[in-house]
């Protein structure tokens, strides 16, 4: 709000910009959610409707669920759609107090022996999920689920008992990493990012961008996409590029490409707009709602990388 109480104008963004472009493609496609980030993000819209929003998504056990990431349905709260909870809360400066300290519940109460989160607890058991992501009775902690919430979580100086046990998680597990795939790397780049240790966190990130460029996880000329393997399990062409792991210049991650590849990497994001005006999504689409609900979100994060990074959106 502004300091008359008045909500703040919307802007306009220039006719033919990436940005007007995908504002036509958020208004006809996107959830109330989307809709709402993307007027805060990009149109000076206020913030307290995002969270108006999202608050729909969050259950009474003080998780999030009713199909947040859409590629699980269903009402119950599960890891995944906690943590993008997080990430818009984060998103909008408003990821502590109250609403940290109900979510650090929430984790704790599903987190399993180890203290960690399991990518699917097995409460999903019976709700439409998609077939990779396979829900089981007993599933084990991942980096997948818990790097990026303690990130996040520290990120905003959150203090939780939750978090001592999950941080030695995470760096344990990022330790024995010897192979890996791109989103588990992705987490633990989000964990490192924002981990207390920066010393520490600086020196892993280091060995992992080793790790990410002799194992060729990241597609360093876009131009040759089939010179770098997709990972086993991955949708065919679902290749990762440098900004999918440095979404922004301040991320350990940028240090691992060279200034030409980062600009190649950003110039093939670019380029990525579809004529409707969104990104399109990378991975396996399994039902047709859920390829339309995650395509306005993966425009929003485009957007806000190629932003981040200098680009001109509009």
């Amino acid at each position: 709000m502004s300091p008359t109480g008045a909500s703040p104008l919307p802007t306009m963004p220039p006719a033919g910009s990436p940005l007007f472009r995908a504002e036509h493609f958020v208004w006809l496609t996107a959830r109330v959610l989307e809709q709402r980030r993307f007027a805060h993000h990009f149109l000076n819209g206020d913030v307290d409707p995002v969270e108006t929003a999202l608050n729909a998504y969050r259950n009474e056990d003080g998780g999030y669920g009713h199909a947040l990431e859409p590629d699980l349905r269903g009402p119950v709260s599960q890891p995944l759609h906690t943590g993008h909870a997080l990430r818009v809360l984060d998103s909008i400066g408003r990821c502590g107090g109250q609403r940290a300290e109900r979510v650090c519940r929430y984790l704790t109460s599903v987190s399993t022996a180890d203290g960690a989160l399991p990518a699917i607890h097995p409460s999903q058991r019976g709700y439409p999920t998609a077939p990779f992501l396979p829900v089981v009775d007993n599933p084990s902690s991942e980096l997948l689920a818990t790097g990026p919430v303690v990130g996040l979580l520290h990120r905003n100086e959150v203090w939780h008992a939750w978090l001592f046990r999950a941080t030695d998680f995470c760096w344990q597990a990022i330790d024995t990493l010897k192979t890996s795939h791109p989103y588990e790397i992705e987490a633990a780049v989000a964990f490192l990012d924002s981990a207390p240790d920066r010393p520490r966190a600086e020196a892993t990130a280091d060995r992992l961008g080793r790790l990410v460029r002799e194992h060729r996880l990241a597609v360093l000329d876009p131009d040759r996409p089939d010179a770098f393997p997709v990972a086993p399990g991955y949708a065919p062409g679902e290749h990762h590029f440098p900004h999918d792991y440095a979404r922004t210049p301040g991320s350990l991650a940028r240090a691992w490409f060279t200034d030409e590849e980062m600009s190649r990497s950003l110039d093939f994001l670019a380029a990525a707009q579809q004529d409707d005006g969104g990104w399109p999504i990378r991975w396996r689409s399994w039902a047709p709602g859920t390829a339309l609900e995650a395509r306005p979100m993966v425009t929003i994060e485009a957007l806000g990388t190629l932003r981040a990074h200098g680009r001109a959106i509009g």
